[in-house]
């Protein structure tokens, strides 16, 4: 160990350890179950944590390993966790997202709070519900950081392990055992996710390997949303060639629409709300129907392609 970075956590910490042990009690009310969709979605909020980072422009480059021995990483190339001391909590900032429920947003760098997982719980619950996590952290100041934990509480301090160029971070844990049914990690339903992120981000590269079976896939799509519609339609008879597209930032919110007709009856539509499939839909998806067919109605009667007695559309 070439350094630390002090930590004023104790044994008597009671916020953290009350807190770690409501998410072991009760998991299924942090990642709303125990079996493969809880499993899963440890994945999707650590990763939910560096598309983040994407989002702000960041970060360009996500690898996610499921190990030969059943342990998880997601690395990226963002701005790494802070490590300095969190004045709210007189702990350094990377022990404070790690330990301490909801903190990622406390941040003034605004970091993690733009994508939500199921209820955008945070990577503290992550390790919560991990036998052993292990966080590495390049801030950017030349030096690599690293804390370790079992089941949520730190092992030691916040350790300065040494030099290390770049930024960013990785995150290593191994989901529990006790808590999950299942620990066996789908290729296929993380890839898919994956893939969906890669659509909504567009410019990030996500390569996904799985040391289990030798499997590898990278997926980075330039045009995002737009290459998303294309992929929809690659079998279908399209009326357009190019998909409208409509990018637009209203009060602090952020919206991207990717349309293409085709020749088919059936409709395709895909919603997102912070990079989460909607499946039940939602305002957003309403407010967009409801504007679509104004907009289409209002067309159609200004070049009288609907005529006065006409109902509209």
């Amino acid at each position: 160990m070439i350094g630390e970075v002090k930590s004023s956590y104790s044994g008597s910490d009671i916020q953290v350890l009350e807190g770690l042990e409501a998410v072991r009690r009760r998991p299924g009310m942090y990642i709303g179950s125990t079996d493969y969709r809880g499993l899963h979605h440890l994945v999707y909020e650590v990763v939910d944590n560096s598309v983040d980072e994407a989002l702000g422009g960041y970060c360009d480059y996500i690898e996610v390993t499921i190990h030969a021995d059943g342990k998880v990483s997601v690395e990226d190339n963002g701005r790494g966790i802070p490590v300095d001391i969190q004045p709210q909590m007189g702990k350094p900032a990377l022990e404070v997202v790690m330990t301490i429920l909801h903190a990622g947003g406390k941040f003034g760098s605004g970091a993690y709070k733009v994508s939500g997982g199921l209820h955008g719980v945070g990577v503290s619950v992550v390790n919560a519900l991990s036998s052993r996590m292990r966080s590495e952290v390049k801030p950017g100041d030349g030096y690599l950081y690293r804390q370790e934990y079992a089941r949520g509480v730190p092992q030691g301090p916040v350790e300065m392990v040494g030099p290390a160029e770049g930024h960013g971070t990785r995150q290593t844990f191994l989901a529990d055992r006790t808590i999950f049914d299942d620990s066996d990690f789908s290729f296929d339903i993380l890839s898919q996710r994956f893939r969906e992120m890669a659509y909504l981000t567009k410019g990030l590269r996500i390569k996904f390997i799985d040391e289990r079976v030798d499997k590898e896939l990278s997926f980075y799509f330039e045009g995002g949303v737009v290459s998303f519609v294309r992929h929809l339609n690659k079998n279908r008879a399209v009326l357009h060639p190019r998909p409208i597209y409509v990018e637009k930032q209203v009060n602090g919110t952020h919206v991207e629409v990717a349309i293409q007709y085709n020749d088919g009856f059936a409709e395709s539509v895909f919603a997102f709300a912070n990079n989460i499939n909607t499946i039940d839909g939602g305002t957003h998806l309403t407010g967009f129907r409801a504007a679509l067919t104004r907009t289409l109605n209002d067309y159609a009667r200004k070049y009288n392609l609907l005529k006065e007695d006409d109902p509209s559309l």
